[in-house]
């Protein structure tokens, strides 16, 4: 094909009236975001026993961060197994893959390792300019929160509740709530 004639085809394919911006026809590039989104070290929470920030410093976990939040997030704390017993639970991403570690009291032994996905999967278009931010975050919540959540959107309904639950949110979205009840964890009704 000669020279005139590719021009000539893209001039037809992509007419000079077009107004339109480039922008319109590319999507948005999540593996860039997936990359970008902000992971700290577990030396940047100096809440957390040392014993468990060498743990996950071993495991290669770096704590993924909700886009546009000001304050580290996702390592909390909670009484997550049994009521008058603190415990600690971190969102851990390796290779770009996150899971929530809980950690029996300040015990640096992983006791749970609960719902793995891909840090894409919580990506989404967090501004009216196409930013895409990650929007995966961790909560402690109590049993007002979990009966209001079962009230509100259904679900199973939650066995006796006396401590706390860790949500799972993908803010703005939904969430779960995992609750330790006789040995397991279960997945209750979050926000909806």
């Amino acid at each position: 094909m000669k020279p005139s004639s590719i021009a000539m085809k893209t001039a037809l394919a992509f007419p000079l009236s077009c107004t339109c911006g480039f922008s319109q026809f590319a999507s948005p590039d999540w593996e860039k975001a997936d990359r970008a989104v902000e992971r700290l070290l577990p030396s940047k929470f100096p809440q957390l026993p040392i014993s468990i920030r060498h743990t996950l410093t071993r495991r290669g976990c770096t704590i993924p961060q909700v886009w546009g939040e000001s304050k580290p997030r996702n390592v909390v704390r909670g009484q997550f197994i049994q009521k008058g017993e603190l415990d600690w639970a971190v969102l851990c991403s390796v290779n770009q893959v996150s899971s929530i570690l809980v950690f029996r009291g300040a015990s640096p032994t992983v006791f749970a390792d609960l719902v793995r996905q891909p840090d894409s999967t919580f990506l989404q278009t967090v501004t009216s300019g196409g930013i895409i931010g990650y929007s995966r975050g961790l909560a402690a919540v109590g049993r007002e929160v979990i009966m209001s959540d079962y009230k509100a959107f259904g679900g199973e309904k939650p066995p006796p509740i006396d401590h706390q639950g860790v949500d799972d949110a993908f803010v703005g979205k939904a969430s779960k709530i995992l609750y330790f009840y006789h040995g397991k964890w279960l997945t209750l009704q979050g926000a909806d």
